[in-house]
């Protein structure tokens, strides 16, 4: 490859955001191996994988799988991957700290942010002080396609760490059914006890999906 035509110089010359999603993988890798260029095994990874989203959430198995990348540059993107997230987490902590819910349409939007794919279940907690102010929303637990993953040690861990006067708790169906199943009232109705016996109160429990939510403080179940 030409020299001018190289990632490295064409990031010097044009900047970093003029390069390919194929030109930032060939400079994380660095170099490829005998008989693959990095070139090569960049534009494999995009190809099997076929987008930014999919590629991110991929096993460090999986990655394997493209020939002639190895465990180093498995583990160098997944690393890349873990530090745009926390970058993408710290921005959006920062932004969501002025925000005063006063409804579920205030903090619909941010839940939907922090879920990353839609088809594993996310159950998170939003921290509020006194004034419904937010002091933090964090990601509990990331389960599977049929699975419920809603401790309420884990969930009460986080609203005593963030001394939170009250929380909303908040999860998606995968199948982008927003009624709440059997298991859904009866997890809540024990984060509620729960709450109770903290002092800390559940606002509100939301359900959600890519455009929609369900709102178990509207609809009057808690």
């Amino acid at each position: 490859m030409p020299a001018d035509e190289r990632p490295r110089e064409r990031l010097i010359k044009y900047g970093v955001e003029s390069l390919s999603l194929q030109e930032l993988l060939s400079l994380i890798f660095g170099r490829g191996v005998k008989g693959e260029s990095v070139v090569n095994i960049s534009q494999k990874l995009i190809s099997t994988f076929g987008s930014l989203d999919q590629l991110s959430e991929a096993s460090i198995e999986e990655l394997k799988k493209t020939k002639g990348l190895g465990l180093a540059k498995a583990c160098q993107l997944k690393a890349c991957f873990e530090i745009s997230r926390r970058l993408v987490k710290e921005e959006s902590s920062n932004k969501n700290k002025s925000v005063i819910v006063k409804s579920p349409k205030d903090i619909f939007p941010l839940f939907k942010e922090k879920i990353i794919n839609f088809h594993k279940e996310y159950f998170m907690v939003v921290s509020l002080d006194s004034r419904n102010k937010i002091i933090s929303i964090d990601i509990v637990s990331i389960g599977t396609l049929n699975s419920s993953l809603i401790h309420p040690r884990e969930t009460f861990e986080i609203a005593i760490k963030n001394h939170a006067a009250g929380i909303i708790i908040c999860h998606n169906h995968p199948s982008g059914e927003l009624k709440p199943s059997k298991d859904d009232l009866i997890v809540t109705n024990n984060l509620v006890r729960s709450g109770q016996l903290l002092g800390i109160e559940i606002a509100d429990h939301l359900i959600i999906s890519k455009k929609n939510y369900f709102s178990f403080k509207e609809k009057k179940i808690i």
